[in-house]
């Protein structure tokens, strides 16, 4: 009677099987955890705007006159007395003391030049120059009193064109910084709704945001006084089906 032979599976067959099924339930679970991750990181990517008009509440304004001489010591003179003027001039349109400042004046002497030969052909051997600034808070004022600048002309004061350089400045942005913060993180979020609207998608929390930087601009080249506050803030939503 013959004897049935039974063969056997080597361990290390067995092993292998088994260390391949692992592998290929951990690719599993790997995959599905990454398809999962990549679900939870679906976002959007949104600006939000706010801008408004504000008005400048200081002024800068400097007022310059030149004059000429051949004595030095009238030459300075003649700008203490025309200092006075302007100084009187802008106390007389309802200025303080304290809102007007006196710089030292640039004076040139023709003859001590060291190129040329202007100061032997000119009149005038010294010429200076003298600036008064205004530094107000007043700011309608200034605009008012800078139209009569022409009075000064007539008392013998000439006005050099640079004194309409008048800087406008707009100080108080700490005050609405936080409005227009929250006013510009709406508009995104209204942006970012929208969207997932339109991709069938829920709008989740805020993976990051970028509060932008504010810019303070001229409206335009004629009311400088008037300024334009803009700030553009970057957010990034979270979407889920």
């Amino acid at each position: 009677m013959a004897t049935e032979k039974t063969t056997s599976i080597p361990a290390y067959t067995i092993l292998g099987v088994l260390l391949f099924a692992g592998l290929c339930g951990l690719g599993y679970q790997l995959s599905h955890s990454a398809l999962q991750i990549k679900q939870l990181e679906r976002t959007v990517e949104v600006k939000g705007l706010s801008e408004r008009e504000v008005k400048a509440d200081i002024a800068i304004w400097p007022i310059t006159f030149s004059v000429a001489d051949n004595d030095l010591s009238a030459l300075y003179q003649n700008i203490q007395n025309k200092n006075a003027s302007v100084l009187a001039f802008l106390k007389s349109n309802g200025f303080n003391a304290d809102e007007a400042s006196i710089s030292a004046p640039s004076v040139v002497d023709k003859q001590a030049r060291e190129y040329g030969d202007a100061g032997a052909n000119s009149k005038y051997r010294y010429t200076a120059s003298s600036t008064i600034t205004v530094y107000s808070s007043q700011v309608d004022k200034v605009r008012d009193t800078m139209i009569k600048v022409s009075e000064l002309g007539q008392q013998g004061i000439p006005i050099a064109g640079d004194s309409y350089n008048t800087q406008f400045i707009y100080s108080k942005l700490n005050d609405i910084k936080p409005a227009m913060i929250e006013e510009a993180t709406k508009s995104a979020r209204e942006s970012a709704n929208k969207f997932a609207k339109d991709s069938d998608s829920t709008l989740g929390k805020i993976k990051r945001a970028n509060q932008g930087t504010f810019s303070i601009e001229n409206r335009d080249a004629g009311t400088q006084h008037i300024k334009k506050v803009r700030v553009v803030s970057t957010v990034e939503y979270y979407l889920s089906d």
